[in-house]
């Protein structure tokens, strides 16, 4: 069996349409709004195409079924195809067009599976409203004080946007799953990263999917004149900052591995005047790893290290975690049939580890999960350069067709 590529190409570039801005040329279908509902009617049109069975929960999931001969738990495939604002053509959207497109395969073929397999279009993965609404909902993962607090960045509240496009904020809660009915989760998606594409492989067969921390940091001194302040009586609150910038290579060297990463994304000084020595910095700080013993390793390595500066500099230092997720292990059986359909297919891969959160880390804490990447142009993604050649779909998508088949018990 083989994934046509032309129907791929095809759904890719026409909901690629919803939502496009002609001045920048980016997508915007944020989370239930106009272009996402759009884009949601675009994909049960194309599923009820096909002829396949299609649903809609309570958390706006969609969801195709092709039906196995047993009553065993079946075997969940998806994405979603929600988007951040000015985004490109593929985040998302490709692990459901190639999902439905493995389904399209399997009933075209007449297979007999023994499994049902269920695409799952999931609902607001991007986070517009703060978390992955779509698969936490479907994890039991929300509550009804999360759906009556939650809202995006402007305040736009969650139940707000639902109702008004007729969906029942509450029906969510109806929208979890009960684990023992689901066998597994498997995701195709760009890697959004640039080490498949430097190593001109086609294939990222995914082990472990990282975890993360997010502090808020402030660094408080004290606001002085410029011109009259000696250096070595100043309590500037940048040069902190600078201090910590710098020791962060030497952190990760000494308490992460080679699959750590830590990021200062965003930084404000104040009282930002160029003649005054700045009195406070505020920053964000995004750690990460697949190991949560090196994310509390280094967590503890990064407050000894601002402690200490503070100290050194005369400075006030604080910090608020405004996010913990935790690192989650791909299905070592999973990993195993991916690995064994991409050797099948003759196609070079890289055992590797998703440096982003997908759905695919949700679902992980109910049931096991897989995840097959394939290269990102240059690396590039959440921007209108985001691109994948169609070759490395077309691998991709046929790794993925040939897992579901294998895991869904097809006969040989």
């Amino acid at each position: 069996m083989q994934v046509n590529l032309e129907r791929i190409k095809a759904d890719i570039l026409e909901l690629s349409q919803i939502g496009r801005n002609s001045d920048d040329h980016g997508i915007y279908r944020m989370a239930f709004t106009d272009a996402d509902i759009e884009g949601k009617r675009w994909l049960i049109d194309r599923i009820e195409a096909t002829g396949l069975p299609t649903s809609i929960d309570g958390a706006a999931n969609i969801s195709a079924t092709l039906s196995g001969k047993t009553d065993l738990p079946r075997v969940l495939v998806g994405s979603h195809i929600d988007t951040v604002p000015c985004a490109g053509a593929l985040d998302g959207t490709l692990g459901v067009v190639a999902g439905l497109e493995c389904l399209r395969c399997l009933k075209e073929s007449g297979a007999q599976l023994d499994r049902t397999i269920e695409l799952v279009a999931f609902s607001d993965e991007e986070g517009r409203f703060g978390g992955m609404f779509g698969s936490q909902s479907v994890c039991g993962q929300i509550n009804p004080e999360m759906i009556a607090t939650m809202t995006d960045m402007n305040g736009v509240p969650l139940q707000d946007e639902m109702s008004r496009h007729g969906y029942d904020p509450v029906a969510a809660l109806d929208a979890a799953r009960d684990p023992e009915s689901l066998h597994c989760y498997l995701e195709m998606h760009i890697e959004q990263g640039p080490v498949l594409d430097r190593l001109h492989k086609s294939v990222g067969v995914v082990d472990q999917i990282t975890g993360l921390f997010t502090w808020s940091v402030r660094l408080k001194g004290e606001a002085n004149h410029a011109g009259t302040t000696p250096m070595d009586m100043r309590h500037d609150a940048f040069m902190g900052l600078a201090d910590f910038a710098h020791e962060v290579p030497r952190i990760l060297e000494e308490n992460g591995s080679d699959r750590s990463r830590a990021t200062i994304g965003k930084a404000q000084i104040l009282p930002g005047a160029t003649n005054t020595v700045p009195g406070l910095v505020e920053f964000a700080l995004d750690v990460r790893d697949t190991s949560m013993d090196v994310l509390e390793d280094l967590a503890d390595a990064f407050r000894k290290a601002l402690s200490a500066i503070a100290r050194r500099r005369s400075l006030m230092f604080e910090f608020e975690q405004k996010s913990l997720i935790s690192p989650v292990q791909c299905g070592g059986q999973i990993v195993k049939t991916i690995q064994q359909q991409t050797e099948k297919l003759q196609l070079e891969y890289e055992i590797m580890p998703s440096g982003a959160a997908h759905d695919a880390q949700i679902m992980g804490r109910m049931i096991p999960v897989g995840m097959i990447f394939v290269p990102s142009k240059s690396g590039q993604s959440h921007s209108p350069a985001e691109w994948t050649a169609w070759q490395d779909i077309e691998a991709g998508a046929n790794v993925l067709l040939h897992s579901l088949a294998e895991l869904s018990g097809k006969p040989d």
